[in-house]
């Protein structure tokens, strides 16, 4: 009888690489870690030992939700943690991030899209890892918020590191335009700035960022590159979304448009008040956070005519925005759920 494959191995009986994953248990990291698994990478998955929607989420939960690969549990900020729990002197072939703040938050952003970030690439190091892939964001091409710079930080650091890499820039997921499905189900009009054309994306489905992220590790055209991507389809502006939704329901569009004006009052008023009250700080940055993203498209930024670029916007996938409002206005938004990242 011959041998059985091991898990790390192809059926060609090639080795297949060891690979850590952190931020394991996020919304991507989840869709990353099982993607990792079924191709027969050894996948060990680090998580916090509580995680997911405001820390619900228990070990024995997340060892289900990440089945196939060793769950270690550990903080990823604490780079003992990271060396004692979660690397545990061994080696490893590479490293694939997952890691993002859990609201853009000031502290946190420097904490997580920065600081235990680079823990994870250093940690990695330690272990002999030759790659590492990072998801990050299409935002940070125009910086203006702290986990914007956060991540930049950490990018450079990346490239100037010696090991290959891959930067991932996805633009808006299903679940960051998901936020209104049960309001507007619910009968509540679809709240949009200005006349809802101002801001479109490519929404792209968290399996097919999956299997992208996975194709790092095994395409070198993916590597030592900065690599924008989108869904398949056409760009959406949000007036596109509320119409998707509407024609779903079979409804007359009821629309409640806002003025993007609003936060020019907003954020000076907080960011004043934070120059006495330093909590303020934080909310003046979420402020900020609220106006970048009703204000700024998720697609690729041409610098030289100073626009987004639907065009130029690479597409990846099958899975359609149509399809994922069809099903979620069918079956609800369990798994979707928005937590620290609602905004309406």
């Amino acid at each position: 009888m011959a041998p059985s494959t091991s898990p790390a191995e192809t059926r060609s009986g090639i080795q297949k690489k060891r690979v850590f994953v952190v931020g394991a248990t996020g919304y991507i990291g989840k869709f990353v870690t099982r993607e990792l698994v079924s191709r027969g990478y050894d996948v060990v998955s680090f998580a916090r030992p509580r995680s997911g929607v405001n820390a619900s989420t228990s070990e024995e939960e997340t060892r289900r939700q990440l089945k196939g690969s060793e769950v270690r549990f550990g903080d990823v900020s604490d780079m003992a943690s990271l060396l004692r729990d979660g690397i545990r002197e061994e080696h490893f072939d590479a490293v694939v991030s997952c890691l993002t703040s859990r609201n853009g938050g000031i502290r946190d952003s420097w904490n997580i899209d920065y600081q235990a970030t680079r823990n994870a690439l250093d940690a990695g190091i330690s272990a002999g890892i030759s790659q590492f892939v990072l998801l990050s964001a299409i935002c940070v091409q125009k910086p203006m918020l702290e986990f914007q710079r956060a991540k930049l930080k950490f990018e450079k650091e990346l490239r100037e590191s010696g090991v290959t890499w891959s930067i991932v820039r996805p633009t808006a997921f299903f679940k960051s335009i998901a936020g209104q499905i049960e309001k507007v189900k619910n009968g509540k009009p679809y709240v949009m700035f200005g006349d809802g054309k101002l801001t479109a994306c490519k929404p792209i489905s968290e399996a097919d960022l999956a299997r992208f992220i996975a194709d790092c590790l095994e395409d070198p055209a993916k590597q030592n590159k900065i690599l924008p991507i989108g869904g398949p389809g056409e760009a959406v502006t949000n007036l596109d979304q509320a119409l998707m939704l509407f024609e779903l329901l079979g409804r007359e569009p009821k629309l409640k448009k806002m003025p993007i004006q609003m936060f020019d009052i907003i954020i000076p008023v907080l960011t004043l008040l934070s120059k006495v009250l330093p909590s303020f700080a934080e909310k003046a940055e979420f402020a900020r956070i609220g106006k970048y993203y009703c204000s700024e498209s998720m697609l690729v930024w041409d610098p030289v005519k100073k626009r987004y670029d639907a065009d130029a916007t690479p597409s990846y996938g099958s899975d359609t925005l149509h399809d994922f409002y069809r099903q979620a206005l069918e079956k609800g938004l369990a798994g979707q759920e928005l937590g620290a990242h609602s905004m309406f």
